[in-house]
């Protein structure tokens, strides 16, 4: 069960935006996080706690193929997306990384601040304070293993001999 606060953003969220690509020449993913979401929300690497959850409209993730947009993401802390949809690439970079990504049109329901709990094996949302409970396409089985490893090269690791 993931449970933190939300930090609700529109649509059409790039990789750029996520992390800026000034921020590039580095990949160590503290100095990522320190820039997260700089361009379109200035607070948010200063004032995010470990747990919080990004919500987000339709095409989070879209422009660049760029690993170190959900890596910056899940070194400031960020410990789920919920987003209506996502670039292809980006949601398999968040699954490679080891950053929870659930695709559900939950974002008219919230508000930055909210507190939300998510079950990703049953597939559910809890809107803290409300009593709704939204359904989802629960994660499949694979790749719930590949999140709780930390992400696709620890799960590779456990699964050969390095």
């Amino acid at each position: 069960m993931l449970t933190g606060k939300v930090w609700k953003y529109g649509d059409h969220v790039n990789t750029d935006l996520i992390i800026p690509g000034r921020y590039l020449d580095n990949y160590d993913a503290n100095h990522l996080a320190a820039h997260a979401m700089e361009d379109i929300d200035p607070s948010f690497a200063s004032l995010v706690k470990c747990g919080d959850i990004i919500v987000a409209g339709r095409n989070f993730g879209c422009g660049s193929s760029r690993e170190q947009a959900p890596l910056a993401l899940k070194a400031s802390g960020v410990g789920a997306v919920v987003a209506t949809s996502v670039a292809r690439i980006f949601y398999r970079n968040c699954i490679n990384v080891g950053l929870p990504i659930i695709i559900c049109d939950i974002a008219d329901d919230l508000s930055t601040g909210d507190t939300i709990e998510i079950d990703l094996s049953v597939g559910e949302i809890y809107i803290n304070g409300t009593g709704k409970l939204i359904s989802f396409d629960p994660l499949p089985d694979f790749l719930l293993d590949i999140l709780e490893r930390g992400g696709l090269i620890a799960h590779m690791r456990t699964q050969i001999s390095l």
